[in-house]
């Protein structure tokens, strides 16, 4: 995502445009069984009218090419100590090693900076050749009618991505002429998955006692003892997406499948007053009301959210599993671990962000090459050992207790059909405006209003199919 996001750059953020309620169960099992094991955004440019797009088509480059004088510029918002980071660093390495006299230029970007000014950079000299960004409709499948994107359709086929990457997974990789997910052309590559999930201090739950809830009433009850010790149980960050996503995991506590498939995939028509959303935005200012959250943390950014639950400030920290692999390296002074939201059957996931090769690129071979690289056994293996959800690793390779039971809760909502995608997703801008709503709910705004308020900007954004 953000600034935050230029160092935990987090990222977040419709799934198959016609995607049914099965579509998204099989992604690669990094460990083959999974149980019920506890221990454990979106600035887009504004909707533009379609258009066919006019960047290259990629195409294999020659056996033995020339490399000198050339270089492969890179772009990514994931902090050096991630998951993510710690992979493709290994991958530029190997890029180096296999591509003598090649120059590379990495960037670390503020993911708000990506996301606020894609269009721009991407229809200017400055585009990078490779560089990571969201997927979904209003993201890269908007970039992807604008022209601002290569057309990977051939490029997928030669290089055998569409044998690395099962269906569930290419659908956030392939996009329709309308830019929605699912598509018949590939427009991005993804090399991870991710998930929502509820991270938590297990030296203060010891200390207070409480223990991991099954349920959002246990849930409730358990925050209501930190309370009563003067402590705020919940970190979050309404400037960035934490506290949308606390917002929309408790709508997700009321919905099921064909809920999503009516708010992501445009199914049927939504209802902003329905039972999951007003639930939603009534129980986060139960939230607010009993002590759980505060308004303090309405300007918070994701990493301040972050750092207060490394500084031991609260004891929960809801967010998404692109903060595990830094946890692991930065939290060395107490226990830690993780459990889904309680009592939800549905949680916001998909399989990660994608590298996407801007139509601008001088460079889109070596581009294609690197992308190869992140895809490969040996890379995919340390994402897997330093906290990620790699797609193609080698399943024997993750050992760590923690982490196999981090790959186990994902798989189980793989199973269940439990990833319900994320909230801005089915409309342009709508991550700015689930951010500015929710921010009107912790200042007090009555939720009948913000439901207004969404309504009307998620009617206006989403796609004319």
């Amino acid at each position: 995502m953000p600034d935050i996001e230029g160092q935990i750059t987090r990222r977040e953020i419709l799934k198959k445009g016609v995607l049914g309620a099965a579509g998204l169960t099989v992604l690669p099992a990094i460990v083959a069984a999974c149980g019920n094991s506890t221990a454990t955004p979106t600035a887009a440019a504004p909707v533009a009218t379609p258009v066919t797009p006019t960047g290259p088509v990629v195409t294999p480059g020659p056996t033995t090419p020339n490399y000198a004088g050339r270089t492969l510029t890179i772009w990514d918002y994931e902090s050096a100590d991630s998951a993510m980071g710690q992979s493709w660093a290994a991958a530029i390495d190997t890029f180096k090693s296999s591509h003598p006299g090649v120059t590379v230029t990495h960037e670390a970007k503020a993911f708000e900076t990506i996301q606020s000014n894609a269009s721009l950079i991407l229809n200017s000299s400055a585009a990078p050749d490779v560089m990571e960004y969201n997927k979904g409709n209003a993201t890269a499948g908007l970039l992807s009618t604008q022209g601002l994107l290569t057309d990977l359709t051939s490029l997928a086929t030669a290089r055998g991505w569409d044998k690395i990457l099962t269906p569930s997974l290419q659908t956030t990789c392939k996009y329709s002429a309308k830019g929605v997910m699912g598509g018949d052309k590939w427009f991005g590559v993804t090399t991870y998955g991710e998930y929502v999930m509820v991270y938590y201090n297990q030296d203060m739950f010891t200390k207070y006692n409480v223990q991991v809830p099954k349920t959002l009433a246990d849930f409730e009850a358990a925050m209501d003892i930190f309370v009563k010790a003067g402590i705020t149980p919940v970190a979050t960050a309404g400037a960035e997406y934490p506290a949308q996503q606390v917002f929309y995991q408790l709508v997700l506590s009321q919905a099921n499948r064909q809920w999503v498939n009516d708010y992501e995939l445009y199914t049927n028509q939504v209802d902003f007053h329905d039972a999951p959303l007003t639930f939603g935005a009534t129980e986060f200012v139960k939230w607010l009301t009993n002590g759980y959250i505060t308004k303090a943390e309405v300007g918070l950014t994701a990493q301040q959210a972050g750092d207060a639950f490394m500084a031991q400030k609260n004891p929960i920290f809801p967010t998404g599993s692109w903060w595990y692999g830094s946890f692991i390296t930065e939290i060395t002074k107490f226990k830690w671990g993780i459990f889904l939201f309680p009592g939800n059957t549905l949680s916001p996931g998909s399989s990660g962000n994608i590298w996407v090769i801007p139509a601008k690129s001088k460079n889109a071979d070596l581009a294609a090459d690197f992308i190869d690289i992140t895809l490969s056994t040996p890379i995919q293996n340390i994402m897997g050992r330093a906290g990620g959800l790699p797609v193609a690793a080698d399943p024997t390779a993750i050992t760590d207790p923690a982490l196999l039971t981090f790959n186990q809760n994902f798989q189980s909502l793989l199973k269940g059909d439990g990833l319900a995608f994320y909230p801005d997703w089915p409309a342009a801008g709508f991550y700015n405006d689930l951010v500015a709503n929710v921010q009107n709910l912790m200042n007090g705004t009555d939720p009948s209003k913000v439901l207004d308020a969404l309504a009307a900007k998620y009617n206006a954004g989403k796609p004319k199919l």
